[in-house]
């Protein structure tokens, strides 16, 4: 999977359920949320004050390393 800021958060989640440490881990606890889960990665990084590139590029290492 080619994760971008764009890229819905919970279509990262259902490809991968081990990528919910790399949302938590940056304080995105609420990924049960339904609302969450329909956002895409960049809009959850802005409310979360989050850099979204930065997240995209560790999401995407993760994907590449398997």
């Amino acid at each position: 999977m080619e994760v971008t800021k764009e890229t819905i958060i919970g279509d990262v989640l259902d490809c991968d359920i081990e990528t919910a440490e790399f949302f938590l881990d940056i304080g995105m606890h609420c990924l049960g949320c339904p609302a969450s889960r329909g956002e895409s990665i960049a809009d959850a990084c802005d409310v979360h004050g989050v850099d979204a590139d930065e997240l995209v590029e560790k999401l995407n290492a993760y994907f590449a390393s398997k």
